[in-house]
């Protein structure tokens, strides 16, 4: 498919589309940005650009998405684009200086049917010492029919030395509303479906396609019920609740899901855009908490829960986390507990 089928990133494909039409294209490019967005599904379109048998060479130049060269790379088989990533199966996924030695022996030769060789690396921040020190010698002293493609969520995870070497082009997630149209299009989404997943995954495209709606609206319901006033008010609930939770190992999850719905209940206190609230269906709620809820307590309970998302916490530590959260959200609720004197 051409860079069209992309969502968001006129900029950065405008830069690269301009790079070729000057030929000035640099020999290697590092695709940065939060992870999900399309910087990746921007490196194929571009590797299908260079290859393409009937390129739309416009002002704007773009594959055609159709030939055998587009399909191939589409598809992983073109003998001139090669692929690098880490090991998925792994324990400690990494891209290991084998990978880029072979790869090195690729490059040697002259493409074998298309303009370029092309290597695109997923996830480079993830290659071992070894691997970037063998890859910096390549991209000290590239062929010229080559390019390379470097992907990373974790700029500053790369040795500075290759990133020195390569034209950095930052991504940023595509606006909200296209995300939206997008899952409307592609995934034929209700607007209401469409909303929810571009707020949850705060307009990561990739994350967004791929997310089931169904299992998300039901992880929804089962942390609204956990807010409820009969919930919140008795402790013996609370208990049981956050042990359940952290045993099956959804309490990261639902204290993310709880920083959502008191960032929503913040919003709605300080009258804040209800357009960016993620449980718009549960305004009335909302606006039923908001009437006695204390703001400052809500923010300091919302800092404390970032705190404890950046940690490294251990089973235990989650389950008193939740505990914890709950209990100071039934007080900043204004919420009596139960058996407790009005």
């Amino acid at each position: 498919m051409p860079f069209t089928d992309i969502t968001g990133h006129e900029q950065s494909i405008s830069l690269l589309q301009a790079s070729l039409s000057n030929k000035r294209l640099a020999h290697a490019y590092l695709f940065h940005g939060d992870a999900h967005i399309g910087k990746c599904m921007t490196a194929v379109r571009l590797a299908q650009l260079l290859n393409c048998d009937h390129p739309v060479l416009t002002e704007s130049p773009d594959s055609c998405g159709r030939c055998r060269s587009c399909l191939q790379i589409a598809a992983r088989t073109h003998p001139d684009y090669f692929i690098i990533e880490p090991d998925a199966e792994a324990a400690t996924p990494q891209i290991k200086i084998e990978q880029i030695r072979e790869l090195e022996q690729q490059f040697v030769y002259r493409p074998l049917i298309g303009e370029r060789k092309i290597c695109l690396i997923d996830d480079a921040d993830r290659m071992t010492i070894g691997a970037a020190n063998a890859l910096l010698k390549t991209l000290e002293e590239p062929p010229g029919h080559s390019l390379f493609i470097l992907v990373t969520s974790r700029l500053h995870a790369l040795p500075i030395t290759i990133r020195s070497r390569c034209q950095g082009l930052r991504f940023t997630s595509p606006a909200r509303t296209q995300v939206e149209a997008a899952l409307i299009l592609k995934r034929e989404l209700p607007p209401d479906d469409a909303r929810l997943l571009a707020l949850l995954t705060d307009g990561r495209i990739g994350e967004a396609l791929t997310t089931d709606v169904a299992a998300v609206r039901a992880r929804q319901q089962e942390c609204l019920a956990f807010i409820k006033p009969e919930s919140l008010v008795s402790g013996s609930t609370i208990l049981s609740a956050s042990e359940s939770l952290a045993k099956s190992d959804r309490g990261e999850d639902t204290l993310s899901w709880l920083t959502r719905w008191i960032r929503d209940l913040v919003i709605v206190i300080v009258g804040g855009n209800r357009d960016q609230i993620l449980h718009l269906n549960q305004l009335a709620e909302l606006q039923r908490y908001a009437e006695r809820a204390d703001v400052d307590l809500l923010l300091s309970l919302l800092n404390d829960i970032e705190k404890h998302a950046q940690q490294a916490t251990r089973h235990l530590n989650v389950q008193l986390a939740l505990e914890t959260t709950f209990l100071r959200l039934r007080d900043a609720l204004g919420l009596t507990p139960a058996g407790a004197s009005a």
